[in-house]
Parts: C-alpha cells; structure tokens; sequence
C-alpha cells in the first residue's frame, strides 16, 4: 500500500468525479415517464452515471423490448463522450465517408436523438437514453427528463 508522505503522489494525481444519485436518477425517469405518458408513447428510459452504467430504468407497458437496450446505448454514448447529445452526431460525421463507414460500426454507438446528458452546475453527471418513439420524441423526453434534473427535490 502506497503513503503519500513518503512516495510522492499528491491529490494532483487523482481525478475527482460526481455521479448522478438513485434519488436524482428517479426525479429524472419519473420527468420522462411523464412526458412519454403525455405524448401517447409507451417508452424505453435508461439513466446511467457518467461512466455509462445503469442508475435507473423503465420500460412502458407496451414498450418494444428492444428499445430497451436502443435506450442504454443512448446514455452510454453520451457519457462515454463527455456529454456530447446523440442529436448531434449525424450533422458533424455525415459529410466524410470514413466517419459514417467507420464510427457507425462502433458497438452501442448511437448517432441519433433521444440521448442527452445531464448535468449539475455545468458537470456531466450522467446521461439519459430514450427509445421507443420517433427521434424527435425520444429527444424530447429525455429533455424534459434532463430538465428535472435543475427542478426543485
């Protein structure tokens, strides 16, 4: 076991990082369970912390099964980018061939919406990944669960 007094390592050679908790995680999928709810949709949701692993997730009555694993991949995208959204990939990536050809064989990459990352104060805590719906509606619940995430506990 190593002692920092005497081998030299300070905190400078850590990294610190925040993780998204249950209960935010449940704030979260609650907010998007209900903007799937109004949107007629039954729905796919998965909240994962910034390493792209499972916090919390929720398949709709009805939902296809395998939106599920559409939903993960979501969220693992976006937190194994930073929190790059899933939305903007295919704008920046479709105009070289190499890119298209290349980072769509990547395995659980998703390159369209319904991942969005969630964020306290400006840092990546997580990311939520919907599926089931149109692009556009997956992208808008998961905002409308990112959203939730700045409300009041």
């Amino acid at each position: 076991m190593s002692d920092p007094a005497t081998d030299g390592s300070t905190a400078a050679d850590t990294i610190s990082y925040q993780s998204i908790s249950l209960a935010a995680g449940r704030r979260v999928l609650d907010a998007a369970l209900a903007r799937a709810s109004q949107l007629g949709r039954a729905l796919c949701i998965m909240v994962c912390d910034p390493w792209g692993e499972p916090v919390i997730s929720a398949r709709m009555d009805g939902a296809p099964r395998m939106s599920a694993q559409i939903a993960a991949d979501k969220a693992w995208t976006v937190a194994g980018f930073g929190g790059r959204p899933t939305h903007l990939w295919w704008s920046k990536i479709e105009d070289d061939p190499a890119l298209v050809h290349g980072l769509t064989k990547t395995p659980r990459l998703v390159i369209f919406g319904g991942g969005i990352a969630l964020t306290v104060d400006g840092v990546v805590v997580g990311a939520i990944g919907v599926s089931g719906g149109s692009s556009d509606e997956d992208r808008e619940v998961a905002e409308a669960g990112a959203a939730a995430l700045a409300g009041p506990s």
